[in-house]
Parts: C-alpha cells; structure tokens; sequence
C-alpha cells in the first residue's frame, strides 16, 4: 500500500496522538523516536528509572499496530536468552530452533547497560544487517524490526558503558528528561481519574493505525528530496566535530549518513517531501550526541555533547 505525504502525516499525527494519552510531557522523545523508525534505525532512550522509557516504547508499538517483545536485561543474560537455540526435543527429527524474544517488531532492550559486553553484542548482528545468526544458520527478521534500547545513566550503579561499535548502530540516542511543573500535575489528575500504567497491557492499548500501514509509512521517507546545499550542510556539521578541539572523537561517515537520513524522516513528520535547514538541525543533538567524545578536560568541567553540538551549529553556515 503506497501513500502520500499528506496521508502519512496525518496517519503519523494519529500515532503522536496515541502514545500522548500513555507518556505525558515527553514530546521530543516521541518526536525522536518516530524520526528513528521512520528512517529504519535503533533507538537508545537514556534516563534515570521512573521517567517512562519502558511504557513509550509499549505505547508506540501498539500505536503502530506492530507486535512487541521486551528483553530485561542483567548481568547473568546470556546471548542466547536473546537470540534463541537449538533445542534438541525429539532424537528422531533433530535439533529445533526456539526463537527468542528478538523475533519481534519492536524489540525493548530494558536498561541494556546492566548487561555485559558479550550480551550485548548479541544484538550487533540483527541492528546491522535484520538477521540473526544462531550455529551458522541466519534467519531473516520481519521488515519493522526495531530495536528501542533504554539504558540509565552510566554513572548509576551496575551499568556497563556500552562499545563504541554498538552505539553507533543507534540512529538516534534520545534523552528523557524529568517532565516539566505541567506535565507532572497532568500525570496526577490522570491517575486521580483511574489511569495505573503498571495494570496496563500493551493488549489494552488500541491501534492507531494498522500494521501495514506502519511499514508503508518508511517508504515516505525514500521519496524525500534533498537539495544540494543541504547535503552541504549535513556534512558540514559532522566534518566540523572532527576539526573540534574540544572532541577527542568527531563523528563518522556513518553518523553523516545518520543525519541525512534522520532529517529525510523529520520531514515527512512535518508533512513535507523536502528537507530544510531546520530539519537537519532539529535532529542533529539525538543522532550526533552518542556519536561524539568529549575532551577530558570538558568532561571535568561537566559539559555535555549538547553543549558542545549547540556551539557547532552556531558557527556553521546554513544555507539560504
């Protein structure tokens, strides 16, 4: 089923919609989100317990009509808890292969920096390449598949910081801040009137739109056009990370490629075939933020990569 940009916007409005009767006060997480699976890309939601990163993600899978797993994860998860095995049920017929809670749509990965390395290695494959290799055999995964990853601060007790190789598989790291004065007081009156997120099902939650719909809403995002000078601009800003004597580690190739495709999909968000400036500086904290290394001394001085990204954007050109 093919549709247009107007279609698609309308139908993603729907969505928004949706997950804003479940996540209060959280829009640009929402926004990032969207952005990241419109654009085929992973999601790594950052922030410290309570702040609902589990429930967003349950809210927009069933928005979206998409089936859902969730993997928590600890330091005694093995690989294949992940991926699945070869279990041997009956001598005569063979070994069997159990699939694992990978096999899914959107796959939440909770708190994945409580995990070790090897673990979370285990999802480097089907990120990359939508396929899982278990005893030399790969097995395709459905063409939604998105992995939502939640991780808490890396200087709260029993995290591991997460490789470098694995972050950067991560389209867009979006951060969940407390919610504001507002929104909190809106979270009360809500649960004053009956509404408990820890009795809600993802079963309970209706679908906004249907599952095929959400599959052709990625395909909007290919017939985006980018005019030349904003591609000069998308690699102006992670060229200019690299030549930063404020980063140890500038972004790559890779991240660039992040950014055009990021900004493709903020475009149709806003119901348009075209990308602007705007679109591109919009999304380049959530895909350049994890992709960066701060300086040590800026480490101390506790900068962010927030900081440092708002400093470069101020300084490169945008175009008319």
């Amino acid at each position: 089923m093919s549709l247009s940009i107007e279609q698609g916007a309308e139908l993603l409005a729907r969505v928004r919609s949706s997950v804003s009767q479940y996540v209060v006060g959280q829009d640009a997480t929402v926004h990032d989100a969207l952005v990241a699976y419109l654009a085929r890309g992973h999601v790594l939601v950052e922030g410290v317990p309570g702040t609902a990163k589990t429930l967003l993600v349950r809210a927009l899978s069933a928005a979206l009509g998409l089936r859902f797993s969730r993997i928590q994860f600890t330091p005694d998860l093995m690989p294949s808890d992940v991926t699945g095995v070869n279990v041997l049920r009956d001598p005569a017929r063979g070994f069997e292969f159990q699939a694992g809670p990978i096999f899914t749509d959107l796959l939440l990965g909770d708190e994945i920096n409580r995990a070790p390395a090897k673990t979370q290695s285990a999802l480097l494959e089907a990120m990359a390449e939508r396929q899982v290799t278990v005893d030399g055999v790969s097995r395709p995964l459905g063409e939604a598949f998105t992995v939502f990853a939640t991780q808490n601060p890396v200087e709260h007790e029993g995290t591991y910081p997460l490789p470098e190789a694995q972050l950067d598989r991560f389209l867009v790291k979006t951060v969940m801040p407390y919610p504001s004065r507002e929104a909190e007081l809106e979270l009360l009156a809500r649960y004053d009137a009956g509404f408990d997120a820890e009795r809600l099902t993802t079963a309970a939650m209706p679908a906004a739109l249907a599952a095929s719909d959400a599959v052709a809403l990625r395909e909007l995002v290919e017939g985006v056009r980018v005019a030349p000078e904003v591609r000069v601009y998308v690699a102006d800003i992670t060229r200019s990370t690299r030549e930063e004597r404020m980063l140890s580690l500038g972004a790559s190739p890779r991240a660039t490629v992040a950014l055009f495709r990021a900004a493709r999909a903020a475009a149709v968000l806003e119901g348009r075939d075209f990308v602007t400036p705007d679109d591109v500086k919009g999304v380049t904290p959530a895909v350049l933020r994890h992709r960066i290394t701060l300086s040590p001394e800026l480490e101390v001085e506790g900068r962010t990569p927030d900081d440092v990204l708002e400093a470069l954007l101020a300084r490169v050109r945008v175009p008319e």
